[in-house]
């Protein structure tokens, strides 16, 4: 199998780095020459290009797509469009209608198109999606995210687009729905259209309600999941991968109900390989990968709903 990795900027680097441990990467794309240069040294036999359009009318047999958004879909529909395999990171698109092409061409041509969300690959999500589909935390009533620090801003995409769209992606999968009501606000700071603090918050059509802070102008890096359920709580810390269960609550009669806490997980922080293993696999048995094209899709429509609440 011969992959192709397009970009090799802050993430292309760990894509490129990644698929040369699994013994798959074939070809490096990128617009700087030296970039070019540098990779051919440190991998030899790894072809370079400047060109991306070069690089799809050669035979490569899939892309793993790691671009400024605003170019993803080009890209991405010159490869499917010559019948190969692609991997897009997040956002899939800048815009729904996009996403939706892509979509529809990686169906007409037989295509796998998955989409770099990459928390859905951490092993503690997959565990507490299986938690919460087993009925261990009883009916499940709200769930929280943050994503704070003090990241790298972007001048076009909002923080939301930019990191939020992690936990949105992680949220959808554990509902298993699409909200049916959004709130939201946000703060530009450092940039006069660009929103460096966003708040969401969310109500879907089975009762549970969500809330999401996301901001990368924050003083403390915070990462965290927190889920309530009929017969208590779950945090997944993001940052000591640990996934606690807290045995508390109200009861029907106003009194709390503390019977403890413990740590019933510990995953293992480094989900990239698995994702990029997870993209090998769909390529070879042609399943749809957990992070499809439909699924990145319904995270697209719910930052767009989103960024025109922010608009108004």
């Amino acid at each position: 199998m011969k992959v192709a990795a397009i970009g090799a900027g802050a993430w292309g680097r760990h894509i490129i780095r990644t698929l040369s441990e699994l013994d798959v990467l074939a070809a490096v794309i990128d617009l700087s020459p030296g970039k070019c240069a540098r990779y051919a040294q440190i991998y030899s036999g790894v072809a370079t290009h400047k060109d991306y359009r070069e690089a799809v009318a050669a035979d490569y047999d899939a892309f793993v797509i790691a671009t400024p958004t605003p170019v993803h879909y080009e890209i991405a529909k010159a490869a499917l469009e010559a019948d190969k395999d692609v991997l897009i990171e997040k956002p899939m698109t800048a815009n729904s209608r996009q996403a939706e092409t892509l979509v529809r061409l990686a169906e007409e041509r037989g295509r796998i198109l998955m989409v770099g969300h990459l928390l859905l690959y951490q092993p503690a999500i997959n565990w507490i999606k299986d938690f919460l589909d087993a009925g261990k935390l009883g009916a499940l009533y709200s769930v929280h995210q943050e994503r704070l620090g003090l990241g790298r801003a972007r001048p076009l995409e909002n923080v939301l687009w930019d990191s939020g769209v992690h936990d949105l992606a992680v949220l959808l999968l554990l509902v298993g729905n699409v909200p049916c009501g959004i709130r939201a606000s946000g703060h530009r700071i450092v940039q006069p259209t660009v929103e460096d603090d966003v708040y969401v918050h969310l109500e879907f059509p089975c009762g549970v309600r969500a809330n999401l802070h996301s901001s990368w102008l924050w003083p403390e890096t915070r990462r965290r999941l927190v889920v309530r359920g009929a017969e208590g709580m779950l945090v997944y810390d993001e940052l000591e991968q640990t996934v606690t269960l807290h045995r508390k609550g109200i009861t029907p009669d106003l009194n709390n109900r503390d019977d403890g806490s413990e740590i019933i997980l510990h995953g293992n922080g480094a989900p990239l390989k698995l994702e990029l293993q997870h993209f090998l696999a769909r390529i070879q048995d042609r399943q749809p990968p957990l992070s499809d094209g439909n699924s990145a899709l319904r995270v697209i429509e719910v930052l767009e709903q989103v960024s025109r609440l922010l608009e108004n």
